[in-house]
């Protein structure tokens, strides 16, 4: 199944009455939550879904801000949201998919296969002239089975060869990856041997996806290539779901770093870059 649905072809098929559960993401680092903005005017049918609860777990700083959550309690919010085994789910949010993406990635990680993010988001579902609906929709419980391990993913160890061996990118804005600032993490810089490459670049000017060919292209000249194992990470592995499905699109499997920058940064034993490299060369 590919992995985006543009909002004319969802419209469509809600229309026509087809079985798709449709799941609103919406979050913003920092806050507020986005179940207001929810109850204010959502796709019709579609269940609300709290990032920082259930598509997280909670631990100790070194684990990150956003960990994997435990199994059973991802399953018994996908169950929350009417999930089935067999249905066609699809992910939005007014982020441009940088939030809806973690969904996207925590259900295909836990071997669900029919899901789809919505391109543009709630932006695009507006100017596709698609209606909204107020309140809060409870669905029916539904009875999905989840297991986590059918994506690749890495711990610290495993993205430090990365970036030595094959090829790391870095989802985060380059201001933070060169060390510029940081806002939301204790060490500003990046892993050692990183490549930046900005999640807000794989979208084009009204906040969709860009095409295949041309994500394709960025990935290459970023070091990408069919035959070589590539990995992301962000600041706490929410925008790195959009890196990997981004890649996805362009036809690249990634592993992706849960713990990301913000694990990273909360280990004194991890060594960190900043700057950009000699030459301009985004690795360093």
């Amino acid at each position: 199944m590919k992995p985006l649905i543009e909002a004319g072809e969802l419209a469509r098929a809600l229309a026509a009455g087809d079985p798709i559960r449709v799941l609103d993401v919406r979050w913003k680092l920092g806050g507020p939550p986005g179940r207001q903005e929810y109850e204010r005017g959502h796709i019709p049918g579609a269940a609300y879904v709290d990032l920082d609860t259930e598509l997280a777990g909670h631990g100790e700083p070194a684990d990150g801000r956003h960990p994997l959550p435990d199994l059973a309690a991802f399953q018994e919010a996908a169950r929350r949201w009417g999930v089935d085994d067999g249905d066609d789910v699809v992910v939005a949010d007014d982020l441009f998919g940088q939030s809806a993406a973690r969904a996207w990635w925590l259900l295909r990680y836990a071997g669900f296969p029919t899901v789809r993010v919505l391109d543009g988001g709630l932006s695009a579902w507006r100017a596709a002239g698609g209606p909204v609906e107020s309140g809060v929709v409870t669905p029916r419980p539904g009875s999905v089975t989840l297991r986590f391990g059918a994506l690749p993913t890495l711990d610290a160890d495993a993205a430090a060869a990365l970036a030595a061996e094959g090829v790391l990118l870095d989802a985060r804005a380059a201001e933070r990856y060169r060390g510029d600032v940081e806002p939301m993490d204790p060490r500003a810089g990046h892993i050692p041997g990183a490549v930046s490459a900005p999640t807000a670049e794989n979208l084009d000017n009204a906040g969709r996806m860009l095409p295949a060919p041309v994500l394709a292209a960025r990935f290459a000249a970023l070091g990408v290539t069919p035959d070589a194992p590539v990995g992301v990470y962000c600041g706490s592995g929410v925008t790195a779901a959009h890196e990997a499905l981004a890649l996805d699109v362009a036809g690249f499997a990634a592993s992706l770093y849960p713990g990301s920058w913000s694990a990273w940064s909360n280990d004194p034993s991890r060594p960190v870059a900043s700057g950009i490299g000699a030459g301009g060369d985004p690795r360093a």
